[in-house]
């Protein structure tokens, strides 16, 4: 790698960095002078690397979305129930939402914010929220409830519903949503 190159490396990881956490904490209105600044860079730097703030941000979910799927998902194969794997994914939240700098989850609040399926962003946020449904799906139908794709919907009003709540404030998820899915879990007959 020359010089050149390890300092592009560089100025690119300071700035998706910067976007994913600003973004996290202020939203995805926070201005490029605001980036560039967090990340120590000028907008000539940001413009040579990424055609715009909207790649900028979409290139930041994507590259944060493998730690964020390990953090939350069980290991595939392992050999819980899928019950006790779904339940997995709701101990998580409810660990992570009790951190000071908890906001919610951030690929819900990039398609609230934007609005516009269309944006590179909400097409990446959209991506991992399918993939958490996927997995939700694919629990369900393992696990034998009368209606998997039903449930895997459900799960995620409640994985969404708890996220946000948690993410402003409105609600301590500590106890409240483990029992809410079990009994969710219960009604549709999943082992």
């Amino acid at each position: 790698m020359t010089m050149t190159t390890e300092a592009k490396a560089s100025t690119r990881e300071r700035l998706l960095e910067a976007a994913a956490t600003l973004t996290y904490r202020e939203g995805t209105g926070v201005g490029i002078q605001a980036l560039c600044q967090a990340a120590g860079v000028s907008k000539r730097s940001l413009y040579q690397l990424f055609d715009s703030k909207d790649e900028l941000l979409a290139v930041s979910l994507e590259r944060g979305a493998p730690a964020y799927k390990a953090w939350l998902l069980p290991p595939a194969g392992d050999d819980r129930s899928p019950r006790e794997r779904i339940l997995h994914v709701f101990g998580q939240l409810e660990s992570q939402s009790a951190a000071p700098d908890f906001q919610g989850c951030r690929y819900l609040a990039v398609q609230i914010e934007l609005k516009d399926p269309t944006h590179p962003a909400s097409r990446v946020a959209r991506g991992v929220k399918d993939d958490l449904t996927g997995f939700f799906r694919a629990e369900a139908d393992r696990g034998g409830a009368r209606d998997p794709d039903l449930l895997a919907r459900q799960l995620m009003l409640i994985f969404d519903g708890a996220s946000a709540r948690a993410g402003v404030g409105a609600d301590d998820l500590a106890g409240l949503v483990s029992p809410t899915v079990g009994g969710l879990l219960d009604a549709a007959g999943l082992r």
